[in-house]
Order: structure tokens, then sequence, then C-alpha cells
């Protein structure tokens, strides 16, 4: 007989309940600041986005996915790192 298979949570789930939790908190002590977390999640995630989109439009042929060599693959992960990075610093202070 074989056991049945075991279903797990989605990735990240205890991270996300901790948010939940700390955004709940801070709706208590603090509501006023809610609006201004929103924005700051919504200008990283408008950046993260961008810097991927960027990647991509900048280097067509340099998808990570597409590397066969071990070296040109962590090249292309380093590469898109540094430009999503680049872009959420740029967004968050607001340049």
């Amino acid at each position: 007989m074989t056991e049945p298979k075991r279903r797990r949570a989605p990735r990240m789930t205890n991270w996300t309940l901790i948010t939940v939790c700390l955004l709940l908190v801070l709706a208590a002590i603090a509501p006023t600041k809610l609006p201004v977390v929103l924005y700051k999640v919504g200008m990283v995630t408008l950046a993260v986005t961008l810097g991927y989109w960027l990647d991509r439009a900048l280097f067509p042929g340099g998808r990570p996915h597409d590397c066969h060599l071990l070296n040109a693959l962590i090249a292309a992960w380093i590469r898109r790192a540094l430009i999503v990075l680049a872009c959420v610093i740029g967004l968050t202070l607001g340049l």
C-alpha cells in the first residue's frame, strides 16, 4: 500500500503569516501609517517588476534559463540581481 501524499503549504507561508500579524499590530497601534507601508510595498513591487523587464529588454539573449555553461548562468543571475537592485534602490530613494 502506498501512503497518501502529504500536502505542503505554499512556500513562504510562515513569512506571509508573520507579515499579516505585523500589519495587524501596526493597524492597531498606528493606523495612519498603513497607507505609507502600502505605498512603500507598491514602490518596491513596481521596482522589482521594472528591473526584471529592463533585464529582459537589455539582454534578450542572456536569460538565465537559456544559459548552458555554469559561468554564464551565474553571470546572468548576478546581472539580473544587480539590475533589479539598482531599480529598487532608485525608486525607493525617489530618484
